[in-house]
């Protein structure tokens, strides 16, 4: 298995990460504990050493179920990370109850890697504000908290300011081959490199579009590679960067994580024919989007109660992707309410897009195409 070091902790991780929130369910949506726990120990039986849960994960099961498969193996043989939910908080007395919570959850005695959870420009103010970090501080001081860190989910500017507001352990943001100028995106990764701060990746295959591309596309990958899966040349390309330490992968069946362990015990940077060969990949899938939305969400709140950057979303990753089942599930899974049908022409939308995009026109040929499909 290949491993990482974090070289200013000390320690040696997994490149590979496990993500607890996607395991397999039950009939009544619960957590399949008999199979995730066959997956987690097949996962640690191969050397995968990282274990990422967090607070409202599989709607809070994630965390005791994952406490519990754990007690069966030492715990100095592995790293357990989790994440405090700041969005639950509205006073610091709040953040000592979750972080007690948690510990209960999960049965032990300390956390290795504890994040704040999905900080943008709100949250991280008050993160600031409750005095959220001298707290956890008091944590590491007292043995519960190992290494402090924190996820990622806004624009480059709010992560270089975070990143410089402390001297964080790790950081753990979004990165793919289609995601390199978004949120803290590559500039990002090498802000991090520079300030020695070790990465942690998260949504290595773009929740899953990117296991699976149109025909013409997964043709030239498998002419490079005959017998790699889609997907892995996604988590290679993250792989290859040399201060990504883990490589989150939410598995969700034994065959992925099969499939994840056959790329990562026998780990292969992406050659330079290769990083062309995704770069090229890259560039004509991004060719295939319908319009240049960036879901800013100045055009919200929409009158009719249209979410307009949510239908574009869906409609440009199925131009992108040609992924119609996982489109299919997105579209019926969106409020009836919030459909491009629901548009009434009025125009005010159009007044304050950055992207000059013909919205009303746009979501007609939403309408018309994906309900369709």
């Amino acid at each position: 298995m290949e491993k990482r070091a974090f070289e200013k902790l000390g320690i040696q991780t997994s490149l590979l990460g496990f993500g607890c929130m996607r395991f397999p369910l039950t009939a009544d949506q619960k957590i399949d504990e008999a199979e995730a726990e066959n997956m987690i120990d097949r996962a640690i039986a191969a050397g995968v050493n990282y274990i990422d849960t967090a607070y409202p994960y599989h709607n809070g099961d994630s965390e005791p179920f994952v406490g519990r498969v754990l007690e069966k193996y030492d715990r100095d043989s592995y790293y357990l990370a989790t994440k405090l939910p700041i969005w639950k908080l509205d006073t610091l007395e709040d953040a000592k109850k979750v972080f007690e919570e948690q510990m209960e959850r999960l049965h032990k005695d300390y956390v290795d890697f504890y994040l704040l959870h999905a900080l943008d420009r709100a949250k991280f103010e008050k993160v600031k504000a409750l005095g959220i970090v001298p707290y956890l501080e008091e944590m590491r001081a007292a043995g519960k908290i190992r290494y402090l860190g924190f996820s990622f989910h806004d624009d480059y500017e709010v992560f270089e300011e975070i990143l410089n507001y402390y001297p964080w352990d790790f950081c753990q943001i979004q990165l793919n081959y289609m995601d390199t100028e978004i949120q803290a995106g590559m500039k990002g990764y090498h802000l991090a490199e520079e300030k020695g701060i070790p990465v942690i990746v998260m949504e290595p295959v773009k929740g899953g579009m990117l296991a699976s591309l149109p025909t013409e596309i997964e043709e030239q990958l498998t002419k490079e590679r005959a017998q790699a899966s889609i997907a892995s040349w996604a988590l290679r390309f993250v792989g290859t960067l040399p201060n990504v330490k883990v490589i989150l992968s939410g598995m969700s069946t034994m065959g992925q994580v099969e499939d994840n362990l056959s790329i990562f015990e026998t780990f292969e940077p992406l050659s330079e024919k290769e990083q062309k060969l995704i770069e090229n990949t890259a560039d004509t899938l991004k060719s295939r989007v319908k319009n240049g939305c960036t879901g800013c969400a100045y055009c919200m709140p929409c009158p009719a109660g249209v979410d307009i950057p949510g239908n574009f979303r869906i409609w440009n990753d199925q131009a992108v992707y040609q992924n119609t089942e996982q489109t299919k599930k997105k579209w019926s899974g969106m409020d009836e309410k919030a459909k491009a049908d629901h548009c009434i022409r009025c125009g005010k939308c159009e007044k304050v897009c950055p992207q000059k995009i013909s919205i009303r026109e746009n979501l007609h040929q939403v309408a018309e195409e994906l309900n369709t499909l």
